[in-house]
Parts: structure tokens; sequence; C-alpha cells
């Protein structure tokens, strides 16, 4: 069983598609272990995606995280990196296979709907950042 993490990022949540998201994943085989609505502050959002802090659209990502609510979402089963990256779709919707979640929810590039950690050591990093490692275990039953 390996571990990843996922958000829901803000214009899904406000869009209402939350709830069918994390339906989506759960049909996918994927076990919800925690959960979390949040609203990034701009340190947090800063934080943790300051591996993109070079980047032209870091500044924007940072302003669309913290427009609104998100939801973390810890998640497990066999290959989850592998198989949330492929359940996601491409960055761009435009450019995401029918039927994955950026293809059914993303709107832009930028409003593209779900995050998904990139490698099982990122996931690990990821999930330490929102969820405790008590939330973690208590999800596990």
């Amino acid at each position: 069983m390996e571990a990843t993490l996922t958000i829901i990022k803000p214009d899904s949540v406000a869009a209402g598609n939350a709830g069918n998201i994390i339906a989506h994943l759960e049909r996918e085989g994927f076990k919800v272990t925690a959960v979390k609505k949040l609203t990034l502050s701009q340190a947090q959002a800063r934080a943790f995606y300051e591996v993109h802090k070079e980047r032209p659209f870091y500044d924007s990502l940072v302003e669309f995280m913290t427009s609104g609510p998100s939801m973390p979402v810890a998640l497990e089963r066999d290959n989850a990196v592998k198989h949330l990256r492929a359940v996601m779709g491409a960055t761009n919707p435009a450019e995401a296979d029918q039927g994955t979640i950026r293809s059914l929810y993303a709107t832009s590039i930028e409003a593209n709907a779900i995050h998904g950690s990139d490698s099982a050591e990122n996931a690990q990093i990821e999930l330490g950042f929102f969820f405790s490692r008590a939330e973690l275990l208590a999800g596990r039953g």
C-alpha cells in the first residue's frame, strides 16, 4: 500500500465538485485516510509551492491557492502516486484524456481542479505539510 496526497483546489471546492472528485477517486480504488477543508495563507502557499518559486507562474499559483478553501486529502492504494497522476489527467484540461478528473472539472491550466504528489518521496513530505502522523494513522483504521 502506498500513500499520496491530493489537494482539491479552490476552483473545485467553489464549484461544489469536491464530493464528485472524492467519489471518483474512491471508484479508482483509493482509500481516503484523512481530509481537511482549509484556506491556505500566503505564507503556507508559498512554502508548499516553494519548489516552483523560480517559475513564472509561482505568484499566480500562490494567489490562486489562497483564493478560497481547498481540501487536502490523504489517499492510499497500490501504486498510489502513479495511479493518481493518471486519474488526474494532464495539467492542461484541454489535453487531459476523457474521463480524467481534469477533463471533467478543470476550467484552465491554472484552475485545474486538483493537485497530486509527483513521487512517493514528495508524497511523504506533502502529507506531512497538511496532516500529523496521528491524523494519518487514525484514518488507516
